[in-house]
């Protein structure tokens, strides 16, 4: 069972690390991030700050970017080039398929992730920056929420087009963004029924604010990369509740796409 996931999961990384679209997407990803050396240099006695923030923004926003285009592709590419009827006669479980294909898109996010990642510190070297804890905390953050995001496309691929896979998967992530901001907003309303439809959808959706700490607040106080920063156990609790929130979107996926006819 877990040598047949593998083995789709292999494939579909191979599969990724070929997309045209995909290199586009990181390259304009590095490009942002070596520009901000550029915005750095134009700061007074604030360039490392400058493009650490800078670079980091670019890392969440291209990685989400490719996480949601991948993602809401995984099935649709299937069905268009037929190889989806190939694959379900043989002794293939549907969930085996899903996991597999999400395994691939994690390995893939992955490999981005750190290439983004290395280019940054190298940036910040050039800079004369001493690296600290708090990035390669804020870059762990940043992959769990792209993890998140990847499941979410793949729950929405499953069962819908890659079209409006996309549109859903960057509803969530927006709304995710902002839960702590819609629990404030409910409490606020005067009307109990709108108040308890808005504390419903920030419960529902996952709680993505939690991976983009810098400048919002965790544990009780502001915190960034700069200064106050969460600890590792604050990272590992985020990656427990990502795992969570994956362990559901993928069982849903898993449960619509098994309801899926194929003729």
């Amino acid at each position: 069972m877990i040598g047949r996931i593998l083995t789709i999961g292999l494939n579909t990384f191979r599969e990724a690390i070929r997309n045209k679209i995909l290199y586009s997407l990181l390259f304009f990803a590095v490009l942002v991030i070596v520009g901000s050396l550029a915005f750095g240099a134009l700061s007074v006695h604030e360039e490392v700050r400058l493009t650490t923030d800078l670079g980091l923004a670019g890392m969440s926003l291209f990685s989400i970017l490719i996480a949601i285009f991948v993602g809401v592709n995984l099935v649709y590419k299937e069905l268009e080039r037929k190889t989806i009827y190939s694959l379900i006669p043989k002794p293939i479980h549907r969930y085996q398929f899903v996991v597999g294909k999400f395994l691939g898109m994690v390995l893939t996010l992955g490999v981005q992730v750190a290439i983004m990642g290395a280019v940054l510190q190298l940036v910040l070297l050039l800079q004369d920056a001493e690296l600290s804890g708090a990035l390669y905390r804020m870059m762990a953050l940043i992959f769990l929420e792209v993890i998140v995001v990847t499941a979410v496309a793949v729950l929405f691929s499953s069962f819908s087009t890659p079209f409006l896979s996309g549109l859903f998967t960057l509803g969530i992530f927006l709304i995710g963004r902002s839960v702590p901001d819609l629990r404030r907003i409910s409490r606020k309303l005067k009307s109990p029924a709108a108040a308890l439809l808005l504390d419903g959808v920030a419960r529902v959706v996952p709680n993505l604010r939690l991976f983009y700490a810098t400048g919002s607040d965790a544990g009780g106080g502001h915190v960034t990369v700069h200064g106050l920063f969460p600890d590792w156990s604050y990272v590992a609790s985020a990656g427990g509740y990502a795992l969570l929130c994956v362990a559901i979107a993928l069982m849903l996926a898993s449960l619509f796409f098994s309801r899926r006819d194929f003729i």
